[in-house]
């Protein structure tokens, strides 16, 4: 998930509410073959990735906010406290930070948790903020990301090896998003199209887009 909302047509319900047509694509590896990793940066990007190490509820909403809030990601906005704390202690949930210069530019976040089947792990989030999209850091993420959702079964003791990576992204996201992910290998095996209720992009905070 990641990225500007692009060509969507908005219609209204029988209630007179407006709505969008949203298509979903699905897209999975089965093997860590089928990774094709982005050209890694030079030095002098400053480009760094690490693991948020320390599940920290405020971090995670800070770059949740900051990477979503102009593509309209709502669904967590209402979590409380706790249920972030919750969803980030779960064995299994990773979050990786794509740092700028040792400013955070974007995140990948694996849920390799029990809500998975055994062997599997979604990309649950990735995105960038916005200052740092368009400078080909989304495709080096997306492969370091990646490879760490297919060897997380060999740096967690006692994890089933994982089998199977998988994402969804949709007509919301930016236009270089099914791109980034069909070229580090991910192939597509699902799609759906539906009604959503048509929401203001929140922003980081109010006004933000304006």
């Amino acid at each position: 998930m990641m990225n500007g909302m692009n060509g969507i047509d908005s219609t209204e319900n029988a209630a007179g509410a407006a709505t969008l047509t949203v298509t979903t694509w699905s897209l999975e590896q089965t093997s860590p073959d089928d990774l094709v990793p982005a050209r890694m940066p030079d030095d002098a990007s400053g480009i760094r990735i690490e693991r948020a190490g320390v599940p920290s509820p405020e971090f995670s909403r800070f770059l949740y906010t900051a990477a979503g809030g102009d593509v309209t990601w709502t669904d967590r906005l209402p979590w409380t406290y706790a249920q972030w704390a919750e969803f980030l202690g779960r064995p299994g949930v990773e979050t990786w930070v794509a740092h700028v210069h040792g400013t955070p530019a974007g995140f990948i976040e694996l849920d390799g948790s029990q809500t998975q089947r055994a062997g599997t792990v979604e990309i649950s989030y990735f995105g960038l903020l916005p200052a740092f999209r368009g400078r080909g850091l989304g495709g080096h993420l997306l492969s370091q990301g990646t490879a760490r959702a297919w060897d997380m079964g060999e740096r967690v003791q006692g994890r089933t090896p994982t089998r199977r990576v998988w994402v969804h992204t949709c007509s919301k996201d930016g236009e270089h998003a099914m791109g980034n992910y069909q070229r580090r290998g991910f192939r597509l095996f699902a799609t759906e199209t539906g009604e959503e209720p048509l929401l203001r992009t929140p922003g980081p905070w109010p006004g933000a887009h304006a």
